[in-house]
C-alpha cells in the first residue's frame, strides 16, 4: 500500500491552510469583516494553537474547512468499502468496468491465529494463499480470452485484488476515519489498520493540530453485537430475490403537494390540505401537473420530505455502484461474521458458455475448499475476508427520500448502467410507482422521464425511438 497526500504540503501551502482554519475558528467571536480576520491571523505557531484550543472544546465544524485529496495506490476493495462508508468522503476508483484487471495483483495478509498473534504456519499459509490467488486470477484472464467483457469476468475475482482511489475529505473526516481505523473495531483488520497509520503519518506532518487528540485516543474494540447474539442463535443467510420495499411514507404524492402549498404560502398543514383540495377542483389534472414542475425545477426539496426503505439483493461487485451515492442511508453487513459463499451469482454471458461456466464453477468451489482449510487452520477471520469473491451475494438495507430516488434511478435505469444494478433500479421505480404514481412518473433513465440523453456518443439509441413515437402521436 502506498499512499499520498496530493497538495497542501509545502510550507506556505501549510500556512494557508491553517490559517484559513484559524479565521473561520476567530470569525464568529472577533470584530471586523470576513477579510479582515483572514489578514490578521497572520501567524503560524498562534493560528495552529487558536485552532488546538477551540477543537478541544469541542467546537470541530472550523476543521470542514481543510480538504485534503490522498492519492491510495494498492489497496484493495475491503479499503474501498470501508471509506466509502464515510458518507461525507468523495472517492474516484478505477473501474473494473472498463478497466483488464489480470495484472492488477493482490494484497497478501500476515496470517494471525484466532488471538491476532502471529500464526506459527505464517510462511506456508502465505505460499498456498499466494498459489491460489494466482489461480483465481489466471480463471479471470481465462474467462476474457474466452470472450467474456472485464464486467462480468470480475465476479470471479478476489477481494485480494488491488485498486487505486483518490480520496477527498475534510480534516473532520480525517480525524474520524484514522480513530476509527486505528482504535476501533476495523483496527482488527490489518490492512486497515495500516491505512489508519499511514493517514496519521501524514497528520502529523502536514494536519497538525488533529494529531493531540488522536494520539489519546483508547482503543474501543468491543463488539456491539455481541449482546444480541448472545440472546439469539444466529439464523442461516438467506439472499432475497429481489429489492423489497420494507416502509414508506404514506400518501406520498399528497405530502410531496402539501409541503410546496406550505412552504410557499407559509400555511398550516390543515390549510394546505384545503387549498390542495380547491385547485383540484378547479382542476382535475392539478396534482400531476404540480408534481411535474416540482420533478423538473432546480430546487427539489419537496421531494426530500418521503421517505422510501428497501432491503436489496446485491453482489460484491457491484456494491460500489450502490455505495457511491453518497445521500442515501445505507447499511451494508460487516465484513465480519464471514457470510456464506453459497449465496453467489453467475453472469448470464458465462451462463451461456457451458465451458466457462464450468470454469467458474470449478474456480468457485476451490474457492470454499482453500477458505474452509485455511478457517480449520484456526486463522483469524480477520485475515480470511481476502477469499470473498465478487460473485458473492448480500442482503443491504437504505432509505432514500424522493429526489435522491430520483437522482439515483436516472442513471441506474439507463441502458449504460450494469445489468445488475439496472434490474435493482427498475425494480425500485416500479415498487414506488406503485404506491406514489405520481412520483413515480419522474423515476427512471431521462430518456424516458424527460425525452433527454446525455451519453453522447455512447447513446444505446432509446431517445431516438422515443422522440419518433412522441412525434407520430
Amino acid at each position: 500500500m502506498k499512499l499520498e497526500l496530493i497538495g497542501g504540503c509545502e510550507k506556505n501551502e501549510l500556512e494557508k491552510r491553517i490559517q484559513k482554519v484559524a479565521a473561520a475558528g476567530k470569525l464568529s467571536r472577533f470584530p471586523g469583516n470576513v477579510f479582515e480576520v483572514l489578514n490578521s491571523c497572520d501567524d503560524y505557531e498562534k493560528n495552529l494553537k487558536l485552532i488546538k484550543r477551540i477543537i478541544g472544546m469541542g467546537h470541530k465544524s472550523i476543521i470542514e474547512h481543510d480538504y485534503l485529496v490522498f492519492a491510495l495506490c494498492d489497496v484493495t476493495p475491503i479499503i474501498e468499502q470501508t471509506i466509502i462508508g464515510n458518507r461525507l468522503t468523495s472517492f474516484t476508483i478505477k473501474s473494473r468496468r472498463e478497466v483488464d484487471f489480470r495484472t492488477a495483483g493482490f494484497y497478501v495478509p500476515e496470517f494471525r491465529d484466532k488471538n491476532l498473534k502471529p500464526h506459527p504456519k505464517n510462511k506456508e499459509l502465505k505460499e498456498k494463499y499466494v498459489e491460489h490467488m494466482k489461480y483465481l486470477f489466471n480463471t479471470y484472464g481465462d474467462l476474457v480470452d474466452g470472450g467474456i467483457n472485464v464486467e462480468d469476468a470480475r465476479f470471479i475475482l478476489p477481494y485480494s485484488f488491488h485498486s487505486n482511489i483518490i480520496m477527498g475529505l475534510d480534516a473532520r473526516e480525517l480525524e474520524k476515519m484514522i480513530i476509527s481505523f486505528t482504535h476501533g473495531l476495523l483496527s482488527k483488520i490489518s490492512e486497515i489498520k495500516e491505512l489508519g497509520e499511514k493517514l496519521y503519518d501524514v497528520v502529523k506532518d502536514y494536519v497538525p493540530y488533529l494529531a493531540p487528540n488522536i494520539e489519546s485516543c483508547e482503543d474501543s474494540l468491543d463488539d456491539p453485537f455481541a449482546y444480541m447474539e448472545n440472546l439469539i442463535e444466529k439464523p442461516s443467510i438467506k439472499i432475497i430475490d429481489k429489492p423489497k420495499m420494507i416502509s414508506y411514507t404514506p400518501n406520498s404524492d399528497n405530502v410531496i403537494l402539501k409541503s410546496a402549498i406550505m412552504y410557499h404560502f407559509q400555511c398550516s398543514e390543515d390549510e394546505a390540505e384545503k387549498i390542495l383540495a380547491d385547485c383540484e377542483k378547479k382542476d382535475p389534472e392539478y396534482k400531476e401537473k404540480c408534481m411535474n414542475i416540482i420533478l423538473h425545477k432546480e430546487e427539489r426539496r419537496e421531494l426530500e420530505q418521503v421517505n422510501f426503505t428497501f432491503q436489496i439483493p446485491i453482489s460484491l461487485s457491484i456494491l460500489t455502484h450502490l455505495t457511491r451515492h453518497r445521500m442515501h442511508s445505507l447499511l451494508v453487513p460487516e465484513f465480519l461474521p464471514m457470510w456464506n459463499f453459497n449465496n453467489f451469482i453467475l453472469p448470464a454471458t458465462i451462463k451461456a458458455k457451458p465451458e466457462l461456466e464450468e470454469l467458474f464453477l470449478k474456480a468457485h468451489k476451490e474457492n470454499i475448499k482453500v477458505f474452509e482449510e485455511f478457517k480449520n487452520a484456526d486463522i483469524a477471520e480477520e485475515d480470511l475476508i481476502y477469499f470473498y469473491l465478487g460473485c458473492q451475494m448480500l442482503n443491504v438495507i437504505t432509505t432514500m427520500n424522493g429526489r435522491t430516488l430520483q437522482w439515483v434511478l436516472r442513471m441506474r435505469c439507463c441502458n449504460k448502467a450494469q445489468w445488475q444494478i439496472r434490474g435493482i433500479a427498475k425494480e425500485i421505480a416500479k415498487q414506488v410507482k406503485e404506491v406514489s404514481p405520481l412520483l413515480g412518473k419522474g423515476l427512471g433513465s431521462t430518456c424516458v422521464t424527460d425525452l433527454v440523453c446525455n451519453e453522447g456518443k455512447e447513446c444505446c439509441g432509446l431517445i431516438n425511438t422515443l422522440l419518433e413515437q412522441k412525434n407520430n402521436k
